[in-house]
């Protein structure tokens, strides 16, 4: 629902731009059309650095990116004071 709330919120872009609507949920899972944009930013990756890794490198860099996320946003949770009205 968030990849098709930003498509809409962008939909005035010129044709000229390439949007895709990137959302990806804090359990990792996204839709088809930014799986396939990721593959296809890694394929290029692979074109200019000739190593074939670079897809699998990608989608673990995003990976990486959410655990780091969810992590803060998990550690946000907690107070540093015992105190409930601080």
């Amino acid at each position: 629902m968030a990849a098709t709330r930003k498509c809409q919120k962008y939909s005035e872009l010129s044709t000229a731009y390439l949007f895709p609507a990137i959302a990806v949920e804090t359990l990792g899972p996204m839709n088809d059309s930014e799986y396939e944009f990721f593959e296809i930013l890694g394929r290029k990756i692979t074109d200019m650095s000739g190593d074939r890794r670079e897809v699998s490198f990608l989608f673990q860099r995003l990976s990486v990116i959410i655990q780091r996320f969810n992590a803060a946003l998990f550690r946000d949770t907690f107070t540093l004071y015992d105190d409930p009205d601080l």
